[in-house]
C-alpha cells in the first residue's frame, strides 16, 4: 500500500475528493458534507496543511469566514493514491 500515511485516513481522504473537483470550499460546507464536528475537521486538516496538500485562509464574505484551498500538491497526491486504490481494487476482482 501507498506510504502516504495522510490520505489512509478516510476522512482526510474524504476532505481531498471533496476539495478535488471544487479547488476551495468554506470549512463549514466541508463540516457539514462530511458531518464532523469543528474540531475534529480542524485537526484533520491541520495534518493536510502539515503536508502541503491544502492552504487555509480567512476571507471576508458576508462575515469572516474560513477557506480551505487544495494545492497542486493535493491535487496530485489525491489523484495518486486513487489510481492505487482502483488498481488494488481491479486486482482483487480477478482473484
Amino acid at each position: 500500500m501507498a506510504k502516504n500515511s495522510a490520505l489512509r485516513n478516510p476522512i482526510r481522504l474524504g476532505i481531498m475528493l471533496y476539495l478535488l473537483p471544487r479547488r476551495k470550499a468554506l470549512f463549514i460546507d466541508i463540516q457539514r458534507a462530511l458531518e464532523l464536528t469543528p474540531g475534529n475537521l480542524d485537526s484533520h486538516l491541520r495534518t493536510l496543511q502539515r503536508e502541503g496538500y491544502v492552504k487555509i485562509k480567512k476571507v471576508l464574505s458576508d462575515r469572516p469566514r474560513t477557506a480551505v484551498f487544495i494545492t497542486e500538491r493535493g491535487a496530485k497526491e489525491t489523484r495518486k493514491y486513487m489510481k492505487l486504490l482502483r488498481a488494488l481494487l481491479d486486482e482483487s476482482g480477478k482473484v
